[in-house]
C-alpha cells in the first residue's frame, strides 16, 4: 500500500512540475524570446489597449493559478495526463467553461500582444490555439468520457469548450439540453 501511495506523489509531483513549467513556456519563454519585452513605441491603441492587455495577462494568471488548487483540492490530482484527478472538476471556473486553463493561457498572451502592441504575439496566439484544440479534443475530450463517462457527457452538454456561459452552471441543476 504504501509503494502505491508513493507512486501516486511521485506522479502528482511529476505533474505539477509540467503545470508550472507549460504554462510558463507557453505564455512566459515563447512571447519572450519573440519580443523580448520589448513595445512597440507608440503602442497601438495606447494606454486604453496596455490596460486592456494587463487585465488580460493577470486575470489570466490568476485562473491559470486557482484551476490548479481547484485540479489539486477537489480532484484530487493535477492538470497534467501524468497525474489526472480522480474525480471531476465542475466548480470555479470551471463552471463556466470547460477549459479555463487553455482560454487563460491563450488570453495571457492575448493581454501580452495588446499591452507591447506587438502583432506576432497575436500570430503566436492563433498559431498555439490549433494544436491545443486538437489536444482537448482528440485526447482531453475522450479521456475524460471513458474516465468520467455520463458525469463528463452531462458537464459537456451544459458547459461550452471556450466561450464561456454568462452564468455559471451547477451540477445539480437540470437542463433544457437533458434528455
Amino acid at each position: 500500500m504504501r509503494d502505491a501511495a508513493q507512486a501516486e506523489h511521485r506522479r502528482a509531483v511529476l505533474g505539477t512540475a509540467a503545470f508550472a513549467v507549460a504554462p510558463a513556456v507557453a505564455a512566459g519563454l515563447v512571447p519572450w524570446l519573440l519580443t523580448r519585452w520589448q513595445a512597440r513605441t507608440p503602442v497601438p491603441g495606447g494606454l486604453p489597449a496596455r490596460a486592456a492587455g494587463a487585465v488580460l495577462t493577470a486575470g489570466g494568471a490568476a485562473v491559470v493559478i486557482e484551476s490548479f488548487v481547484r485540479f489539486a483540492r477537489e480532484g484530487l490530482g493535477t492538470p497534467a495526463p501524468i497525474a489526472p484527478t480522480k474525480y471531476l472538476v465542475v466548480t470555479g471556473p470551471f463552471r463556466y467553461v470547460r477549459n479555463p486553463i487553455y482560454v487563460a493561457l491563450l488570453s495571457m498572451i492575448l493581454g501580452e500582444a495588446l499591452m507591447l502592441g506587438r502583432p506576432k504575439l497575436l500570430g503566436y496566439c492563433a498559431v498555439m490555439s490549433v494544436p491545443v484544440g486538437l489536444f482537448v479534443r482528440l485526447y482531453e475530450e475522450p479521456a475524460l468520457e471513458r474516465q468520467f463517462g455520463d458525469e463528463y457527457r452531462r458537464y459537456k452538454r451544459n458547459v461550452p469548450g471556450w466561450f464561456p456561459r454568462l452564468t455559471p452552471w451547477r451540477a445539480e441543476e437540470r437542463s433544457g439540453f437533458e434528455s
